[in-house]
């Protein structure tokens, strides 16, 4: 199946997909800070590049889009049609780096946790309360 947009409008529409500073990570930053977490963001320093990182826990939040880093089972994972081969090879490549850095993040003490894109629209205060009883576990 050949895409529907031109390559140009398919460009545009890709470029404009963030990788930081996304809608949902300033939505759970703002949660989190309110309720007394003080955290850094980014951090490059770490594997993977947490989202999040809270020094005090040593805990590092990942925030994925459940397209990008295929969350199982969710809706909202799906392959497109069109250049299937890349987009499967994308994919999977994004799938291994998430786990080979939270393994390289967990020997080194870290814990770490994944909130998923589909969690934080589904029910946002109650998949907040769970990352708060994640991060002081």
């Amino acid at each position: 199946m050949s895409d529907n947009l031109t390559k140009k409008q398919r460009h545009k529409n890709m470029s404009a997909i963030k990788g930081k500073d996304t809608s949902i990570e300033v939505r759970v930053r703002k949660y989190l800070w309110a309720h007394g977490f003080r955290y850094r963001k980014n951090v490059k320093d770490l594997p993977g590049k947490p989202d999040i990182v809270i020094p005090k826990y040593k805990t590092a939040i990942f925030i994925n889009g459940c397209f990008w880093h295929h969350h199982f089972n969710c809706r909202l994972a799906t392959i497109p049609k069109s250049n299937n081969d890349y987009w499967v090879k994308k994919i999977n490549r994004n799938v291994d780096n998430d786990i080979k850095n939270y393994n390289l993040l967990q020997q080194m003490d870290y814990n770490v946790i994944t909130v998923w894109e589909c969690e934080i629209k589904e029910d946002f205060d109650h998949r907040m309360k769970l990352l708060i009883e994640e991060i002081i576990q």
